[in-house]
């Protein structure tokens, strides 16, 4: 029980922060979270100590847990990033992160293309064809499965380990597009068939076409983007 409180009262304060309310600054007390939520000063300060250690918070002592600003924020932690996309700013967020995939994925895809094995090649392009056929349809929860397994695998056939690390933050792109509501219900004929060229291009060991598809991708996204500006 204690642990689902702390779990709790982490999570409303980080989306909390995330949305800007309480601002930067700002000064929070373990007596007064211990009074909003109902809960005793070891759960309170563990939930602190969650938020401190994802940068949002620091303790100072005979003043309290100052909010802190969002440059200090471990900005490319999941539960960060998903309490971002919950908030105001969410397509600021995505933006950004959508900036740092077409900074990577290409490259990764590209990689892929020298270091697939045949297992991870013929998988990509059952990928694309299930990302196709339930797109068309509009299952929207099952392509949201497939297309994270299918970034996730072309990130871990890059053989980068830089690029494996990056796996939860791009399920929490693409979760946060759906979850949000900025996602079409049916994806634009130009992504599934560049999830399609990617496979490909990564089966047939063509880097230079692997990282063009995956670039096409990623500025799909952008355009998209740009629409909701």
């Amino acid at each position: 029980m204690p642990e689902v409180l702390h779990s709790r009262v982490t999570d409303t304060l980080g989306a909390e922060i995330a949305s800007g309310q309480p601002a930067a600054g700002q000064v929070l007390t373990l007596e007064g979270i211990q009074q909003r939520f109902g809960i005793s000063r070891t759960v309170a300060r563990e939930a602190m100590r969650s938020l401190e250690h994802l940068g949002l918070v620091t303790s100072r002592r005979r003043v309290g847990l100052v909010v802190r600003p969002a440059r200090d924020w471990a900005v490319f932690d999941p539960q960060v990033i998903r309490w971002r996309l919950a908030g105001p700013h969410r397509v600021a967020q995505l933006r950004s992160l959508t900036e740092l995939r077409a900074a990577i994925e290409p490259v990764a895809a590209a990689s892929a293309a020298w270091n697939a094995d045949g297992a991870q090649a013929d998988r990509l392009v059952d990928l694309a064809a299930r990302l196709r056929h339930l797109g068309e349809a509009g299952v929207t929860e099952e392509f949201l499965e497939a297309d994270i397994m299918f970034h996730h695998l072309v990130l871990a056939a890059s053989g980068n380990e830089m690029f494996q690390a990056l796996t939860e933050v791009v399920a929490e792109v693409l979760a946060g597009r759906t979850r949000h509501g900025l996602m079409p219900h049916h994806p634009r004929e130009e992504a599934l068939a560049a999830h399609e060229a990617v496979a490909a291009a990564i089966r047939a060991r063509d880097p230079e076409a692997a990282e063009q598809a995956m670039g096409r991708i990623t500025r799909e996204i952008r355009a998209a983007l740009n629409e909701l500006a």
